[in-house]
């Protein structure tokens, strides 16, 4: 059967830096002002093994990471040696996943399901592009953050950038099954929205 198009669910995970900056309600209220429905919300602090079973271990993914950790420091006329000791993605990939486990372990974190029409597009489109500084205004992370690999590189740590959300409706099923298993995820209407 096809599901309705006003059903897709996708994941969203506020992050520290969001959490301690006190944004969780203006997070969910931009997701809410797009008819977006919150179906499943809680707050909770992560464990590391939490954290390190949301992101791939495959190699090639990880050696992504390294990939473009590299091009940053080429961009910006870095030579990575000197601050993380290879130039090599395969070495480096693995620094920047434990960064990113060593961020989300910092505080806590909110985690829910965000339903709707088209919701894992719109809500990348509410949050705006993965790197802050490359965002603008009007989106999560463009009104709110203003961060970069290059200086998250520099100093060692996962880029701060307030939000994760879904990429694909398949990711988000993972994530979703990740984050929340079995719980009940709630059913109700708003005004408006729903017909």
């Amino acid at each position: 059967m096809i599901k309705h198009f006003k059903e897709e669910q996708t994941f969203v995970l506020i992050k520290p830096d969001a959490v301690q900056k006190g944004l969780i309600g203006e997070i969910i209220k931009r997701f809410e002002q797009r008819d977006l429905k919150i179906v499943a919300l809680e707050m909770f602090q992560p464990t590391a093994e939490q954290i390190d079973a949301h992101y791939p271990k495959d190699e090639a993914w990880i050696t992504r990471l390294g990939e473009k950790s590299l091009s940053t420091y080429k961009k910006y006329g870095i030579d990575p040696v000197p601050l993380v000791g290879s130039d090599d993605p395969a070495k480096i990939g693995p620094m920047v996943r434990s960064w990113v486990i060593d961020y989300l372990t910092s505080a806590p974190l909110v985690r829910m399901i965000v339903q709707g029409l088209h919701a894992v597009d719109t809500v990348r489109k509410i949050a705006g592009p993965t790197l802050p500084f490359q965002a603008d205004m009007g989106t999560i992370r463009g009104d709110f953050s203003i961060d970069s690999p290059a200086l998250a590189n520099a100093e060692k740590r996962a880029v701060m950038n307030l939000v994760h959300a879904s990429e694909t409706a398949e990711e988000a099923q993972h994530e979703i099954q990740h984050w929340f298993g079995k719980n009940k995820v709630l059913t109700y209407k708003r005004f408006g929205v729903d017909a």
